[in-house]
Protein backbone atom coordinates (compact mmCIF):
# COMPACT_ATOMS: atom_id res chain seq x y z
CA UNK A 1 0.00 0.00 0.00
CA UNK A 2 1.71 3.28 -1.11
CA UNK A 3 1.14 6.58 -2.07
CA UNK A 4 -1.80 9.20 0.42
CA UNK A 5 -3.86 5.89 1.87
CA UNK A 6 -1.04 4.44 3.45
CA UNK A 7 0.06 7.73 4.91
CA UNK A 8 -3.66 7.79 6.24
CA UNK A 9 -3.44 4.26 7.50
CA UNK A 10 -0.29 4.71 9.29
CA UNK A 11 -0.44 8.77 10.55
CA UNK A 12 -4.22 6.72 12.14
CA UNK A 13 -2.12 3.90 13.88
CA UNK A 14 0.53 6.21 14.98
CA UNK A 15 -1.57 8.39 17.26
CA UNK A 16 -5.53 9.10 18.16
CA UNK A 17 -7.30 11.26 19.93
CA UNK A 18 -6.08 11.30 23.39
CA UNK A 19 -2.39 12.08 21.70
CA UNK A 20 -2.52 14.31 19.92
CA UNK A 21 0.09 16.65 17.81
CA UNK A 22 1.06 20.09 18.39
CA UNK A 23 -0.47 20.93 15.15
CA UNK A 24 -3.74 19.03 16.12
CA UNK A 25 -3.57 21.10 19.48
CA UNK A 26 -2.77 24.49 18.11
CA UNK A 27 -5.42 24.16 15.68
CA UNK A 28 -7.98 23.00 18.89
CA UNK A 29 -6.61 26.54 20.63
CA UNK A 30 -7.06 28.62 17.28
CA UNK A 31 -10.88 27.12 16.55
CA UNK A 32 -11.80 27.97 20.74
CA UNK A 33 -10.57 31.61 19.86
CA UNK A 34 -12.43 32.10 15.92
CA UNK A 35 -15.53 30.47 17.96
CA UNK A 36 -15.50 33.07 20.80
CA UNK A 37 -14.71 36.11 18.40
CA UNK A 38 -17.51 34.97 16.16
CA UNK A 39 -20.19 34.60 19.03
CA UNK A 40 -18.31 38.50 20.40
CA UNK A 41 -19.11 39.19 16.85
CA UNK A 42 -22.98 38.55 16.73
CA UNK A 43 -23.83 39.48 20.23
CA UNK A 44 -21.86 42.74 20.61
CA UNK A 45 -24.45 45.77 20.73
CA UNK A 46 -21.81 48.04 18.84
CA UNK A 47 -21.10 47.61 14.98
CA UNK A 48 -17.75 48.66 14.79
CA UNK A 49 -16.56 46.17 17.40
CA UNK A 50 -18.65 43.75 15.79
CA UNK A 51 -16.68 44.22 12.20
CA UNK A 52 -13.60 44.29 13.92
CA UNK A 53 -14.04 40.81 15.41
CA UNK A 54 -15.45 39.73 12.53
CA UNK A 55 -12.04 40.23 11.22
CA UNK A 56 -10.39 38.40 13.90
CA UNK A 57 -12.99 35.29 12.93
CA UNK A 58 -12.12 35.51 9.94
CA UNK A 59 -8.85 35.72 10.12
CA UNK A 60 -8.75 32.43 12.41
CA UNK A 61 -10.39 30.73 9.58
CA UNK A 62 -7.31 32.16 7.87
CA UNK A 63 -4.85 29.62 10.47
CA UNK A 64 -7.00 27.29 11.02
CA UNK A 65 -6.78 26.76 6.74
CA UNK A 66 -2.67 27.09 7.30
CA UNK A 67 -2.94 24.07 9.67
CA UNK A 68 -4.82 21.88 7.26
CA UNK A 69 -2.07 22.77 4.76
CA UNK A 70 -4.01 24.52 2.75
CA UNK A 71 -1.88 27.38 2.17
CA UNK A 72 -3.79 28.67 -1.23
CA UNK A 73 -7.15 28.59 0.44
CA UNK A 74 -5.75 30.70 3.30
CA UNK A 75 -4.16 32.90 1.68
CA UNK A 76 -7.82 33.75 -0.56
CA UNK A 77 -9.54 34.05 3.24
CA UNK A 78 -6.97 36.95 4.30
CA UNK A 79 -7.17 38.46 0.39
CA UNK A 80 -10.93 38.16 -0.24
CA UNK A 81 -12.77 37.65 3.32
CA UNK A 82 -10.65 39.98 5.54
CA UNK A 83 -9.32 42.28 2.85
CA UNK A 84 -12.50 43.00 0.71
CA UNK A 85 -15.60 42.21 2.38
CA UNK A 86 -14.77 43.49 5.89
CA UNK A 87 -13.61 46.55 4.28
CA UNK A 88 -16.95 46.76 2.20
CA UNK A 89 -18.59 46.47 5.36
CA UNK A 90 -16.53 49.31 7.10
CA UNK A 91 -17.25 51.65 4.18
CA UNK A 92 -21.07 50.26 4.42
CA UNK A 93 -21.15 51.26 7.95
CA UNK A 94 -19.45 54.72 7.41
CA UNK A 95 -21.51 55.56 4.20
CA UNK A 96 -24.77 55.35 5.92
CA UNK A 97 -23.35 56.87 9.41
CA UNK A 98 -23.68 54.16 11.49
CA UNK A 99 -23.57 55.11 15.22
CA UNK A 100 -20.00 54.60 16.96
CA UNK A 101 -20.73 53.67 20.18
CA UNK A 102 -23.17 50.91 21.79
CA UNK A 103 -27.19 51.15 19.66
CA UNK A 104 -29.53 50.16 21.62
CA UNK A 105 -31.47 49.34 18.33
CA UNK A 106 -28.95 46.79 17.27
CA UNK A 107 -30.28 44.02 18.80
CA UNK A 108 -33.56 41.41 17.66
CA UNK A 109 -36.16 40.20 19.37
CA UNK A 110 -36.17 36.72 17.28
CA UNK A 111 -32.26 36.29 19.19
CA UNK A 112 -34.23 32.62 20.13
CA UNK A 113 -35.30 31.82 16.85
CA UNK A 114 -31.64 32.88 15.52
CA UNK A 115 -30.00 30.41 17.80
CA UNK A 116 -32.08 27.51 16.91
CA UNK A 117 -31.48 28.29 13.28
CA UNK A 118 -27.59 28.30 14.20
CA UNK A 119 -27.71 25.72 16.43
CA UNK A 120 -29.69 23.43 13.51
CA UNK A 121 -26.96 24.51 10.98
CA UNK A 122 -24.15 23.54 13.20
CA UNK A 123 -25.26 20.39 13.60
CA UNK A 124 -26.01 19.29 9.89
CA UNK A 125 -22.61 20.76 9.20
CA UNK A 126 -20.67 18.42 11.60
CA UNK A 127 -22.83 15.60 10.52
CA UNK A 128 -22.52 16.03 6.99
CA UNK A 129 -18.65 16.11 7.46
CA UNK A 130 -18.61 12.97 9.70
CA UNK A 131 -20.45 11.05 7.45
CA UNK A 132 -18.02 12.21 4.55
CA UNK A 133 -15.26 11.50 6.32
CA UNK A 134 -15.77 8.97 8.69
CA UNK A 135 -12.44 7.07 9.98
CA UNK A 136 -9.88 9.32 7.46
CA UNK A 137 -7.29 10.73 8.85
CA UNK A 138 -5.19 13.36 7.34
CA UNK A 139 -0.91 13.92 8.66
CA UNK A 140 -1.01 18.02 9.15
CA UNK A 141 2.46 17.49 10.22
CA UNK A 142 3.71 15.25 7.35
CA UNK A 143 0.95 15.25 4.88
CA UNK A 144 1.20 16.55 1.37
CA UNK A 145 -0.09 19.80 0.83
CA UNK A 146 -4.28 19.51 0.11
CA UNK A 147 -4.44 23.11 -1.39
CA UNK A 148 -2.28 23.33 -3.81
CA UNK A 149 -3.60 25.61 -6.55
CA UNK A 150 -3.95 23.56 -9.55
CA UNK A 151 -6.15 21.47 -7.69
CA UNK A 152 -7.98 24.34 -6.25
CA UNK A 153 -8.29 26.31 -8.98
CA UNK A 154 -9.99 23.55 -11.36
CA UNK A 155 -12.22 22.36 -8.31
CA UNK A 156 -13.15 26.39 -8.20
CA UNK A 157 -13.62 27.09 -11.46
CA UNK A 158 -15.10 23.88 -12.47
CA UNK A 159 -17.81 23.47 -9.69
CA UNK A 160 -18.55 26.65 -7.78
CA UNK A 161 -17.93 29.14 -10.32
CA UNK A 162 -21.94 30.91 -10.18
CA UNK A 163 -22.06 30.69 -6.18
CA UNK A 164 -18.93 32.91 -6.30
CA UNK A 165 -20.75 35.10 -8.99
CA UNK A 166 -23.78 35.51 -6.83
CA UNK A 167 -21.16 36.40 -3.83
CA UNK A 168 -19.96 39.51 -5.81
CA UNK A 169 -23.54 40.76 -6.66
CA UNK A 170 -24.54 40.39 -3.34
CA UNK A 171 -21.59 42.61 -2.17
CA UNK A 172 -22.04 45.16 -4.89
CA UNK A 173 -26.07 44.84 -3.98
CA UNK A 174 -24.82 45.98 -0.77
CA UNK A 175 -22.75 48.74 -1.24
CA UNK A 176 -25.36 50.15 -3.73
CA UNK A 177 -28.09 49.90 -0.81
CA UNK A 178 -25.38 52.02 1.84
CA UNK A 179 -25.34 54.33 -0.91
CA UNK A 180 -28.84 55.01 -1.08
CA UNK A 181 -29.50 55.33 2.64
CA UNK A 182 -27.08 57.29 2.43
CA UNK A 183 -28.15 59.99 -0.02
CA UNK A 184 -31.66 59.69 1.74
CA UNK A 185 -30.40 60.22 4.87
CA UNK A 186 -28.39 63.43 3.40
CA UNK A 187 -31.57 64.52 1.41
CA UNK A 188 -33.69 64.30 4.91
CA UNK A 189 -31.61 66.24 6.53
CA UNK A 190 -31.37 68.95 3.96
CA UNK A 191 -34.98 69.57 3.72
CA UNK A 192 -35.55 69.40 7.43
CA UNK A 193 -32.70 72.37 7.11
CA UNK A 194 -34.21 74.26 4.72
CA UNK A 195 -37.82 73.92 6.47
CA UNK A 196 -36.47 75.51 9.67
CA UNK A 197 -34.12 77.84 7.83
CA UNK A 198 -37.27 79.41 5.32
CA UNK A 199 -39.71 79.62 9.73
Amino acid sequence: MTGPAALAASAAGSHGFLSPTGVEIAFLLVGLVTFGAAVVTVTTKQLVHAALWLVVALGGLAVEYLLLTAEFIAWVQVLIYVGSVVVLLLFGLMLTRAPIGRSPDADSPNRWAALAVAVASAAALVWVVVDAFRTTWIDLDHGAAQGNTAVTGSVLFRHWVLPFEALSVLLLAALVGAIVLSRKKNAGAANTGATEGNR
